[in-house]
Parts: structure tokens; sequence; C-alpha cells
């Protein structure tokens, strides 16, 4: 894992909350002025909204709906809500700004969910709309600047023991300036040495082999997907975009190759001689513009072993980075 755990976490509420404390806990959301929807997602909808009482300040609102126990208000929600203000307290210049934690007007809707906003600074496109609008190739400086923009962002979060778990281009800010932020923790997690897979971690072409088998994972299942978006920002298009979960795993071993049996993990369903023996290929093939420091420290990400990928630490500190300066 990249990075030492020296922070200390935040700590979690004695008990789950009762639903009567909502008040108490978050501010109402009815200083801000909903504009119209930025977008979907399985944990939620996004709007972009106006601060009536900041200036008229422009944000994005992301509405989510709590299940609550009939204690009240689950011990997880509040623990992910904190942890999301822990991480704020640092201003982390790659970690999109958690502004503001705030219920809707009426508490609880008919289905008995607590409805919560969690109010961030607003930056106008995603990498993928980025990525499409560029009118040409990006400069190597430019993409040099924003993958170092990316794995520090990665690499504070796992510092942080937290795990992402959903970094795909969509999910990273780009500001007006060209600087990188990641952005929605929907998925984030705090790291748990066992993790197991969930059916919803990772969008099918950033998910790293090991999600794709259902073993457990750690901190590497982010660098395999930063990894599939460095590629991307070389050529404007996934690298690994697969159909299937089956199909995820053949693009991948087409790439890098399938791997010795020594290497397949123990109690998987699905067995190394399910491939064909599929020979590695040359990344730079595939890359061809990009740097051969580059090339070299993408290959690390894309490693089938998560223990002898990279971390995001050890990207930050690769010849990539370091023989030249950042512009």
């Amino acid at each position: 894992m990249s990075g030492a755990s020296t922070s200390t976490t935040a700590q979690s509420p004695p008990a789950i909350a009762s639903i009567n404390d909502v008040s108490a806990l978050f501010q109402t959301a009815k200083k801000y002025e909903e504009l119209n929807v930025i977008g979907t997602g399985a944990y939620g909808t996004v709007y972009k909204a106006r601060d009536l009482h900041n200036g008229g300040q422009i944000v994005a609102m992301k509405k989510v709906k709590v299940a609550l126990t009939e204690d009240g208000i689950p011990l997880s929600t509040l623990r992910e809500i904190a942890l999301l203000r822990q991480l704020e307290a640092y201003r982390h210049p790659n970690i999109v700004r958690l502004l503001d934690v705030c219920h809707g007007g009426q508490s609880v809707d008919r289905d008995h969910q607590l409805v919560l906003f969690l109010v961030f600074e607003h930056v106008e496109q995603d990498l993928e709309l980025y990525l499409k609008k560029a009118p040409g190739p990006l400069s190597e400086n430019r993409i040099r600047s924003m993958s170092y923009d990316i794995l520090c962002g990665v690499d504070f979060l796992h510092s942080h023991r937290i795990v992402h778990r959903d970094l795909k281009p969509h999910n990273l800010l780009v500001t007006a300036a060209g600087r990188v932020k990641l952005a929605d923790f929907g998925l984030a997690k705090t790291y748990d040495t066992e993790m197991k897979l969930t059916s919803v971690v990772v969008t099918l072409w950033y998910r790293p082999p090991e999600v794709l088998l259902g073993v457990s994972y750690n901190t590497a299942v982010d660098v395999w997907s930063c990894g599939c978006v460095l590629a991307q920002l070389h050529t404007r298009s996934p690298l690994l975009p697969g159909s299937s979960d089956s199909d995820q795993l053949h693009c991948i071993f087409r790439l890098i190759g399938r791997p010795p049996r020594q290497e397949w993990p123990d109690n998987v369903s699905v067995v190394a001689d399910s491939f064909p023996p599929y020979p590695a290929r040359d990344l730079a093939d595939i890359l061809p513009r990009a740097h051969p420091n580059a090339v070299n420290m993408i290959k690390g990400m894309l490693v089938f072993d998560p223990a002898k990928r990279l971390t995001a630490l050890d990207c930050l500190e690769h010849p990539y980075f370091t023989e030249e300066p950042l512009t």
C-alpha cells in the first residue's frame, strides 16, 4: 500500500443515531437552489445548485437516500460522512472539496429513507468529456501533469487507508486550469486487507483481474484502474473495452499475457486453462506516442499479481515524473 498510514482516523459515532438527531447532525438543504441535474448513478442524483447564503456560489449537490434501521441512521452512513469530512480538513488539491452535508426539508421520505445532500465544489467537466472535446492528441506535458494529479489524489487516499474502488474518467474532474480532482466516493471504503468483491466495484473496463475473479482485493485495485486511465490519456479511447466479465479477462490477457499457473489465485471458479495461452503484447505498440518512461510505468501498474503491481507512491517516484520537472 502506498504511503504510511500515520493519520488519525475519524472517530466513529458511539452508536446508531436516532432519526430525531438528524436536525442536530445536519443542516437543512433550503439554503441551496437546485438549477439542473448534472447526472445520475447507482448512488444518487447530482444537481448543479446555487448557494443562496454564500454569494450565489455554484456547487454540486449529490442527493443520496439512506435506508433507516429500526434504531435510526446506520452507523456505516455516519462513518462515511465522518470520513469525507476528515478528508476535507486536508484540502488536498486533487480531491474534490466537500463543502457541506445537509438533509432534505422532510428528513424521511415515504419509503422510510433519510434524504441527505453532500455538497461539493462544482467542477465544469469530467475527464471523459475533456477527452471527447480535445481537438487532437494531448501533449506529453499535459498527459504527464494530469497523470501526476491523478496519482497524487490516489496516494493521498491510500495513505489514509481508503480505497476509491471506482476510478474511471467519469469520476475524475478537470478544472478550468486543467488540474484533475478525484470525485464520487460512493464506493470508497476504509482499507481492509480482506475486502471482498461486490458486483458493482469498479466499472467494467477499469476492473482489475482480482475483482473479476472474485478474490479479496486492496489498494492495488485503484492502481490498475489508474493504469487504464493513464493509457487512455495517450489514446483518448479505452484501453480494455470488454463487453462482459469473461470478455474483460480475455481483453486483459490479450494485453499482458495469460499469467502462469503459479500466479493464478486459489479457490476461484475460473481456471487459467479457460483462456488461450495469450502472449504479452508490447505496450509501446499500443501507446506509440507515449514517452518510454510512461510506457514502463503503466506496464508496472497493469500487473496481474496485485502484490507485484506498483503502488501509487512508487508511480510518483518513477523516472517518468522525476527525470524532468513537471510543467
